[in-house]
């Protein structure tokens, strides 16, 4: 019977819960089982895909085309598990789903209620992750306890051990052990806070994980456990990272949570085997090069408005074992100080995705400082259509270029609506969504990347390269290295004489992972360590020929 980890979160938010969920996933991966991952998420949009960067942080998109919460991102890179909409659910998807039911006289005249009519729907959407091809399922619930949104959620849970057997379920509860400078120690007062009120709910955690700046003492371990009620080998440390999130599961394991897991529930799981996560670490505490890119965006001050595109530069990193230092841009503050004051140094600069008019002159000023100074450039979506907007005014000499999402009447839209966006209407899920095919020029800087004829990756997008102005581009010197497999869509464009100026449509960032970096991030990061060694073995030639 598959069995059911459940993670929540107390005292704080941002505690960490998608992490620690995805790094058990990827422990449990590494004893030989076959683990599915899950987030219930309280707030009631359907999705996050309406919700500002500035709220929700990025979203995080699957293959099926749903639009996700950036936790799944953590669970992809992490784990091998393939997610689909089944796997984010949020209070908006619940109640919904309840009320089409209500309307099509599904209660058979039934008052429908939060319980039993919203907590069955929760569970029901736990249960369709089960089946004989997964062992261990873990959900991750949003939010925090006491929040007045989660208790559907936290209700649900402590009912589907009664639907399953205690046996088939594990309750992790994620808190905090915060340390007081002033007092100089470790309270543990907000963790059994914490507790209390999981169990006034009537869920008694299984394992207590402690985030904490400091290590938790033998004495502190066995308080939390005797006053949360839970055996003192359960209580785990988990102590903040400085050096990378890719510690995470190695400190769990020094901490036998995995063990501990396995004991619990049963499972018949193999010997661990972390050696290439060891690797990845020695590799990234040994570089061989340091470099620095700059992320030009819109949401720059926003860490997780673009959480995948710098953990995708991190995995090129690794794999070429160098250090990266992540400029953070707001593309609004090249608009007012000029790209060479702020983008002087950098190795490499990358233009990332995004929506609305704001900062968009700034991206594209970026863009042409790339361009002529043949500094590394990768765009990505609203990326790749700015450096179309760029090229077009500063090559092909089309005046004004422009997309026809930010200026409806210029006479030339190089970027336009898809076809199947002109009538749509409604926002959320109408966008070109999930995985595509490119094909591919294997000629190209993408296509000796890939080494591929053709690859599937994911879109999130309404606008699209106008190809009345394909001939147009290829004429001044574009290369159109990618497009849909019947040629309708630019999906790739390159710059063949840059040293590497590489645009798409789609984001690949999706797709990329600590132990596989994604290939246009490796080539773009390979481009930008080129360009250190050159400039320095430049700089000691003029040292030599001055003496």
């Amino acid at each position: 019977m598959t069995k059911h980890i459940f993670v929540t979160g107390g005292v704080v938010s941002s505690l960490g819960k998608g992490l620690t969920s995805a790094s058990i996933g990827m422990l449990l991966e590494q004893r030989g089982l076959r683990v599915r991952m899950q987030k219930l998420d309280p707030y009631i949009n359907v999705d996050p895909g309406t919700m500002s960067p500035y709220q929700h942080g990025e979203v995080y998109v699957l293959d099926d085309g749903s639009e996700t919460d950036l936790d799944l991102g953590h669970y992809e890179r992490f784990t091998s598990g393939k997610l689909s909409r089944d796997c984010n659910y949020t209070t908006g998807q619940i109640y919904l789903s309840v009320i089409e039911k209500e309307r099509k006289g599904q209660f058979l005249g039934k008052t429908v209620q939060v319980i039993p009519h919203i907590t069955n729907e929760i569970k029901s959407v736990i249960k369709r992750m089960g089946g004989d091809d997964v062992d261990v399922v873990i959900t991750e619930i949003g939010g925090t306890v006491g929040d007045i949104e989660s208790l559907p959620f936290l209700e649900a849970i402590r009912q589907f051990s009664l639907d399953v057997g205690r046996e088939n379920c594990l309750y992790m509860h994620l808190t905090l052990v915060p340390y007081l400078k002033a007092a100089d120690e470790l309270k543990t007062k907000p963790t059994q806070h914490s507790v209390g009120q999981l169990r006034e709910i009537g869920i008694q955690p299984d394992v207590l994980v402690c985030r904490c700046e400091h290590s938790i003492s033998r004495d502190d371990r066995e308080k939390i456990a005797l006053f949360c009620n839970v055996p003192v080998e359960a209580v785990i440390e988990e102590k903040d990272k400085d050096f990378s999130i890719y510690e995470v599961p190695i400190s769990l394991v020094d901490n036998k949570l995995d063990e501990l897991i396995v004991k619990k529930l049963g499972l018949p799981a193999s010997t661990l085997d972390i050696t290439p996560w060891t690797d990845l670490l020695h590799r990234l505490r040994n570089p061989r090069h340091e470099i620095s890119i700059a992320v030009v965006g819109k949401y720059a001050e926003h860490k997780d408005a673009y959480k995948s595109i710098y953990e995708a530069i991190d995995h090129a990193g690794m794999h070429h074992q160098a250090q990266i230092r992540i400029g953070r841009i707001q593309s609004a503050d090249i608009e007012r100080e000029g790209a060479e004051r702020l983008l002087s140094g950098y190795h490499g600069i990358l233009v990332p995705g995004g929506f609305g008019e704001r900062g968009i002159e700034g991206k594209v000023q970026a863009i042409r400082f790339a361009r002529e100074r043949g500094i590394p450039f990768f765009g990505i979506c609203l990326g790749m259509q700015c450096a179309v907007i760029e090229y077009g005014r500063g090559v092909v000499k089309l005046e004004n270029a422009h997309s026809s999402e930010f200026d409806k009447d210029t006479h030339h839209p190089v970027i336009c609506l898809l076809d199947e966006q002109q009538n749509v209407t409604q926002m959320g899920g109408t966008m070109r969504l999930g995985s595509q095919p490119t094909k591919l020029d294997r000629h190209s800087l993408s296509g000796r990347a890939y080494e591929a004829d053709e690859v599937a990756e994911r879109h999130r997008h309404r606008y699209e390269f106008n190809n009345k102005y394909r001939q147009q581009f290829e004429a001044n010197g574009m290369r159109f290295a990618g497009t849909s497999p019947d040629g309708g869509l630019v999906e790739i464009i390159e710059v063949p004489e840059h040293p590497w100026f590489v645009a798409v449509q789609f984001h690949p960032e999706f797709k990329s992972k600590p132990l596989k970096a994604h290939p246009l991030f490796a080539g773009f990061v390979e481009a930008a360590i080129q360009r250190r060694i050159t400039k320095i073995e430049n700089e000691e030639k003029q040292t030599i020929s001055q003496r």
